[in-house]
């Protein structure tokens, strides 16, 4: 079920599986204050719902800003989840070589600047994601 939608994130909760899903919004530097709004929503949708799995989807993610601010929204996204009560967190990777290396550059520097309550993982289509949030692959 749909729980909110707007021109940056769409949040799709599946009660059964307690699964909430969201693509990554696209980055440029215009609508960074509206990415950390819709950010907040999440968070709070999440805690509202009590969700336990997110599954961040970056396959078709649009990047036009430079590391630093790419870093501060992971960074914002990461410290938020913190305060709810996930527990997997399951990244589906960009088709982009260059866009993934630096997504795992800033997930190396949020695992070190923050203590992560949850687990974090990365795959390589949303299949493999979903099967490891809800405990069906090894």
């Amino acid at each position: 079920m749909v729980l909110f939608d707007n021109s940056i994130i769409r949040l799709d909760y599946n009660p059964a599986t307690d699964i909430m899903e969201v693509e990554y919004p696209d980055l440029h530097d215009y609508l960074l204050s509206e990415i950390k709004r819709s950010i907040d929503t999440l968070l709070d949708t999440m805690k509202h719902y009590d969700v336990k799995r997110l599954l961040l989807d970056s396959t078709r993610t649009i990047i036009s800003v430079d590391d630093e601010q790419r870093r501060e929204i992971a960074t914002y996204l990461a410290a938020g989840m913190t305060m709810t009560r996930v527990q997997k967190v399951a990244r589906v990777q960009s088709a982009s070589a260059s866009e993934e290396t630096t997504a795992q550059n800033n997930i190396r520097h949020i695992q070190k600047a923050l203590t992560l309550p949850f687990e974090l993982q990365n795959f390589i289509n949303k299949t493999l994601a979903v099967e490891w949030l809800i405990g069906k692959s090894k």
